[in-house]
């Protein structure tokens, strides 16, 4: 009968490689959840900071590039601060409701210093700060007197999948889609309470999409109707009398009270990107403060 061979200590070997490459992962994971708390704390305290902004309702999302995020705190120098405002409160809507906007601001090389004693006055310095103020179509709406205004961007001809599942948004600042219901001449802007999208709105009305521009003007966004829209894109195309023609495009035209930039950052561009409306301004190197945004 064959006797089987055996090295000894091969198995105990085995278990002691087994055992240190377990303690090792163990150890990075501890270590990778541990910098992704720290990271999230020093975020949290940044936001909470952001807070003292009056133009501020709800606590912003704030993110710190680069992992892992402990040796960048340590000289609280990022190359990347993403910070996003949401429910902002944005004047001209009268009795329409509350409009709001979301202020997004980027600090591109970024020195922040002790990231664990940030308070609404510490000085956040950058290279480059972006800002944009995004403005949904539903608060589009309310500032356009528009009740059921959709802002749609199609891609730019040529351009298959704009916007597509796993693609960039399309971004336009010529030939923007706008669907909305207005009042023909001769009927009132509201029956009572009722806007023309309303059911219980008695008058002659009509639902429309039109092509549009947008651009800054004197600080502010400027949206004029080109014409009626009658490219591909899902549209409504109502049949409206050549002497009504200008009174409906008018509807769709229109110069928006002054929005808020993240810091007072002067604006430079408007464009549409998917159903969102954008301002968008970029300051140079500089500092700023929390309380300020």
């Amino acid at each position: 009968m064959a006797s089987s061979s055996r090295i000894p200590g091969t198995g105990r070997a085995r278990r002691t490689v087994a055992w240190t490459v377990v303690v090792l992962v163990s150890a990075l994971v501890i270590a990778a959840v541990g910098d992704l708390f720290a990271a999230s704390r020093a975020e949290h305290r940044l936001a909470r900071a952001l807070l003292a902004a009056p133009t501020l309702t709800y606590e912003p999302n704030v993110m710190f590039s680069g992992f892992p995020f402990l040796p960048s705190a340590s000289s609280g120098e990022f190359s990347l601060v993403h910070i996003s405002a949401g429910g902002a409160a944005v004047d001209g809507c009268g009795d329409r409701g509350r409009c709001t906007a979301t202020l997004d601001a980027e600090l591109h090389d970024a020195v922040l210093g002790d990231v664990w004693k940030l308070t609404d006055s510490t000085p956040l310095t950058f290279a480059r700060l972006t800002a944009q103020t995004r403005v949904d179509s539903v608060n589009l709406g309310r500032l356009m007197n528009i009740v059921d205004l959709y802002l749609n961007t199609p891609a730019a001809e040529g351009e298959v999948g704009g916007g597509s599942p796993g693609g960039p948004l399309a971004e336009r600042t010529s030939g923007l889609l706008l669907s909305g219901t207005v009042p023909l001449p001769g009927s009132p802007a509201r029956d009572g309470k009722y806007p023309p999208s309303a059911v219980e709105y008695r008058f002659p009305k009509v639902k429309v999409s039109v092509s549009a521009r947008v651009d800054v003007v004197d600080g502010r966004v400027r949206i004029e109707a080109t014409d009626f829209y009658t490219g591909p894109e899902e549209h409504f195309a109502a049949d409206v009398p050549a002497e009504f023609r200008s009174h409906v495009l008018k509807f769709f035209s229109a110069t928006l009270p002054i929005l808020p930039l993240a810091w007072d950052t002067a604006p430079t561009r408007a464009f549409s990107r998917g159903s969102d409306l954008i301002l968008f301004g970029e300051r140079p190197a500089g500092t700023v403060e929390p309380r300020g945004f």
